[in-house]
């Protein structure tokens, strides 16, 4: 689960990490009144959950708060379209109104998990306001490391060494260490799949600050933090995401013509692969779990068919806990209530798979069952075409 800046600043100064002060506002009137809350000069920036805002027009610096009021004028309601966000782009419903800083050196901070060593790692780079993967291209050498006890989180040795290799001065040192410790401790508080600070600046007066902040959550924990929860802007992420989550279906859309439904995440990349080796193109990952239900498969088919892109499915199922014969059951049952009317291509193995196979071709409905994979794909990306 991802969250707007503002909301990541808030949580990491429950940590004592410093941040900017700053206030949100969803319309005009409050951005002004923000800005004359502050005082003097404002930064007035886009929330959307997309990095490259400032390149898109989506960061502003205002000298007053009417300047302010007109930049939010401006802002509010505009498709913003980053890197990030692709040409679809994203509209702008809150603003970020928060005070300027003299700014002497950006830095950059951030943890992710190391899959491989199974614990957090502390990353720190000189090279702070860019990008960092344009960084570890060019410049790997940049990028300071540490890694982390999942436990303990980052040790006092370990933020000085970090501050000292990035040429932090000493009389800043202290503190830089400290708001390090504070960001290794908000990680591992909220089960935080990433943390990052990009810039983390150092002031003409010595002081440090979280210039900007980006915290994506673990959803597999989010149990554990009702409040953390209550974050999420739908509005942010893709409407058929959202409504596949409430049926506990694991959907992404993509931007391809075969629709896939599969069971099982693995067995879910290797059918967008052969999709893409039989020279078509996957519309979507939906993995609907090993023990979906008829209902499951319904509203998996229902969100799969909202994608106007969808000009053939590719159901590949191996029979275990899913049952062949309740999955064709489920699938029949929802192409006669959804009315569907693309080509559905059917491969199937497993337990009760030939009660499944007879299910279908039973159903006088127009299913086509692939031998295997590979003869499944051929026939739905031609379909497709």
């Amino acid at each position: 689960m991802k969250i707007h800046e503002y909301q990541a600043k808030a949580i990491l100064a429950q940590y004592n990490v410093p941040v900017p002060r700053g206030e949100v506002a969803y319309t005009v009137d409050e951005a002004e009144t923000a800005a004359k809350n502050l005082g003097g000069s404002v930064v007035v920036k886009a929330q959307i959950h997309a990095g490259g805002r400032g390149k898109g027009g989506g960061v502003k610096v205002a000298r007053n708060a009417a300047e302010a009021a007109e930049i939010a004028r401006h802002m509010l309601g505009m498709k913003l379209v980053t890197h990030q966000t692709g040409p679809e782009g994203r509209i702008v419903q809150r603003l970020l109104v928060e005070e300027t800083l003299p700014i002497e050196r950006e830095l950059y901070l951030g943890i992710v998990l190391d899959r491989v060593q199974g614990k957090p790692v502390f990353m720190a780079s000189a090279a702070g306001g860019m990008e960092i993967e344009e960084v570890a291209a060019k410049t790997p050498e940049l990028i300071l490391k540490e890694t982390m006890d999942p436990w303990a989180g980052l040790s006092g040795f370990q933020a000085r060494k970090l501050a000292y290799g990035m040429g932090v001065p000493a009389a800043s040192a202290n503190a830089a260490s400290a708001a390090m410790m504070a960001l290794a401790k908000a990680y591992l508080a909220v089960d935080a799949s990433l943390a990052e600070i990009n810039p983390f600046i150092l002031t003409k007066d010595g002081k440090v600050y979280a210039l900007d902040a980006k915290i994506n959550f673990d959803d597999n924990a989010l149990y554990r933090h009702k409040e953390l929860a209550e974050l999420r802007d739908l509005n942010e992420e893709d409407p058929l995401e959202v409504e596949a989550s409430k049926f506990g279906l694991n959907y992404i859309k993509l931007d391809g013509t075969v629709g896939c439904m599969v069971n099982g995440a693995g067995l879910a990349m290797a059918t967008m692969d052969i999709i893409k080796y039989a020279g078509g193109s996957p519309a979507n990952f939906l993995d609907v779990g090993g023990g979906a239900s008829p209902e499951q498969v319904k509203n998996a088919f229902r969100i799969l068919l909202s994608d106007a892109h969808v000009k053939a499915v590719l159901i590949n199922v191996f029979g275990g806990i899913l049952r062949c014969d309740r999955l064709a059951t489920g699938v029949v049952e929802a192409a006669r209530d959804l009315k569907i009317q693309v080509p559905i291509v059917v491969r199937m193995e497993g337990t009760n798979v030939e009660l499944g196979r007879k299910i279908l071709l039973e159903s006088g409905l127009n299913f086509t069952v692939g031998e295997d994979m590979r003869d499944a794909a051929e026939k739905v990306v031609k379909l497709a075409a």
